[in-house]
């Protein structure tokens, strides 16, 4: 865990994640200019919230994803957050597409 993930703590069903650097160039090796790149809908997993309440607000609802995997998310699901430098995104589970293997 980054030394920033640990100084948040996201709520409810919220992740803390860390955006995987884009490709730098094609295939064909062709170089992609920074402003023409689009930012990657993937990262990995820095912090996980408790879990959202259930519909009686009784139990907490158990998180699927955890500390450390890596997932694909939705393009406008994040929130862009920058903390000592860092760029972090904080993204809820619900926008989690998938957990990559």
């Amino acid at each position: 865990m980054s030394d920033v993930a640990k100084k948040i703590k996201p709520l409810a069903d919220r992740l803390v994640v860390k955006r995987l650097e884009a490709e730098e160039k094609t295939k064909s090796g062709i170089i992609i200019p920074d402003n023409a790149k689009e930012k990657p809908q993937q990262g990995t997993v820095l912090a996980v919230g408790p879990g959202k309440w259930d519909e009686d607000g009784e139990k907490r609802l158990k998180m699927e994803v955890a500390v450390g995997d890596k997932v694909l998310f939705g393009k406008w699901a994040a929130t862009d957050i920058k903390i000592d430098g860092e760029e972090l995104l904080i993204v809820k589970e619900d926008d989690v597409i998938a957990v990559m293997k």
